[in-house]
């Protein structure tokens, strides 16, 4: 096949490298996408994508080589350095072949060929033994296009037609052809990550269409091939800056999508984690282009269901961007509160945990924009009847910033939560939240006792009105029942 690529008439243009008709296979993502070509067929079992044939057919399931057409090549330490880059690309030529592994009996002796080629391709690409040239780096790529871009299978809510399912509960898939595809994706790594890559060299071949494939990718089931990925882009965010802004919003089109259509993604973890990184290297003062990200992306990310599978990550870019400007804080908090969630409670645990992260970074002009609004839902939260989402809301006056922001705020802060505090004294099942509320009380008690006794003699004054008031809508009934009743008896 390479030979007719480089010594044929009929040479593949640069710009085609990565287009998936030159390897007969269809774009990753077609799970997504709803359409399959007529010369696909999905296999489950060993994610086998379009089938072709043709000398430049590399599709995620091609026609496999006949039997005993693959050998064993030298060993780069044993042919001249010379010959070195001829042989490299004859091993990318035999990588290219691609396995059923659905059966780990069929062709064992060419599965174990293809492993030892990639890992002495690995180990040339790491040692630095020497720079490998433009062609070889074109058809190193090339070679990783066929292996790596290939449609994923169905989810498994898909298989089932749940979709409802929570994904949190989806039974774990594991690539087959991991054996192969993980050093594929070593080799991916160490060819980006090395210090003879020419990234003015690279980046023909790197495009982004390549960078495209490789987000498509990250819906991938196989929590190990997510990791490779993750490890890969991150390094392609830094060596290639000409990339940057389109890596950027590519991901952020991952997000929308996730948040506005399907709400299920394998891989929106990784790509927060990713982005946690980024955003600790923003440049002062922050584009606005970084600020609406925040509004329109990460912000809705507090809406679908499987928040708990992504949180830590989301948490931590929501925070590095409130460490990096304060003035986001009073934005974040009122975001928080926007997609508060009213039922999920074990959510509402979360949310609390993010919001005590965020108000440790937060000033007190940016706490005083927001702070009725939020300890509004602060004393809705005391008061669940939920024990977790009551303790977590108490923990926050375990924070010594938090406690100072309400301590300079108390006399608005106070009247807020007072009747929640004491409803929990008076009220609430859980032994837990009735002691850590009555610590509570003590604070408010210790930082103004003449405020607090204030209030204590207002909700007193409430609570006997409305008894009153009560009272007298009974007797006002009552009146109502008895002359009812005569009206009754005279008729």
């Amino acid at each position: 096949m390479f030979k007719k690529i480089i010594k044929g008439n009929k040479k593949i243009p640069k710009s085609d490298s990565h287009d998936p008709s030159s390897f007969a296979y269809g774009p990753p993502g077609a799970r997504n996408s709803g359409a399959v070509s007529a010369n696909v067929v999905v296999n489950h079992a060993s994610r086998a994508g379009p089938t072709a044939s043709g000398p430049n057919s590399g599709g995620s399931n091609p026609v496999l080589p006949p039997s005993g057409t693959i050998e064993p090549l030298p060993l780069f330490r044993d042919v001249p350095v010379s010959d070195r880059q001829t042989l490299f690309l004859r091993k990318l030529q035999v990588c290219c072949f691609h396995f059923d592994f659905s059966d780990t009996l069929k062709a064992p002796r060419e599965k174990e060929i293809k492993r030892q080629t990639l890992l002495e391709l690995v180990d040339f690409i790491q040692s630095g033994s020497g720079k490998i040239t433009e062609t070889c780096q074109e058809e190193m790529i090339k070679m990783v296009s066929v292996n790596i871009f290939r449609c994923l299978p169905p989810a498994c809510h898909e298989n089932t037609g749940q979709e409802n399912a929570d994904p949190e509960e989806d039974e774990l898939y594991l690539e087959p052809s991991w054996p192969h595809l993980q050093l594929v994706y070593e080799l991916l790594l160490r060819y980006i990550v090395s210090s003879d890559t020419d990234t003015k060299v690279a980046k023909r071949y790197i495009d982004h269409s390549f960078v495209l494939k490789l987000l498509d990718l990250f819906d991938s089931e196989d929590p190990r091939e997510r990791e490779y990925l993750k490890n890969i882009l991150h390094r392609i965010y830094g060596k290639f800056m000409v990339h940057r802004p389109f890596i950027r919003k590519a991901i952020n089109n991952i997000f929308y999508r996730f948040i506005y259509e399907t709400e299920r993604h394998s891989g929106i973890a990784e790509l927060l984690e990713i982005l946690g990184s980024i955003i600790n290297g923003f440049a002062l003062p922050m584009k606005e282009e970084h600020k609406l990200f925040l509004v329109r992306a990460l912000i809705p990310l507090h809406k679908p269901k499987p928040i708990a599978v992504y949180h830590p990550q989301l948490s931590y870019c929501i925070t590095q961007f409130v460490e990096k400007d304060y003035k986001l804080a009073d934005t974040v908090i009122r975001g928080l509160l926007k997609y508060w969630p009213v039922t999920n409670c074990q959510k509402e645990v979360l949310f609390l945990g993010e919001l005590e992260e965020v108000l440790e970074a937060t000033q007190a002009a940016e706490f005083q924009r927001c702070m009725v609004p939020l300890f509004r839902q602060i004393a809705r939260c005391l008061n669940s009847s939920h024990f977790q989402v009551a303790e977590r809301a108490l923990f926050l006056w375990n924070n010594e910033h938090i406690v100072s922001l309400i301590a300079q705020n108390r006399n608005v802060i106070l009247p807020i939560i007072f009747e929640a505090l004491e409803n929990n004294i008076s009220t609430h099942w859980n032994q837990a939240v009735h002691g850590l509320t009555v610590n509570v009380r003590k604070m408010f008690l210790e930082m103004d006792a003449d405020l607090f006794e204030e209030w204590q003699r207002q909700l007193a004054e409430r609570e006997a009105k409305a008894k009153e008031v009560e009272e007298q809508r009974e007797m006002t009934w009552k009146k109502l029942a008895d002359a009812a009743g005569e009206d009754m008896i005279t008729a």
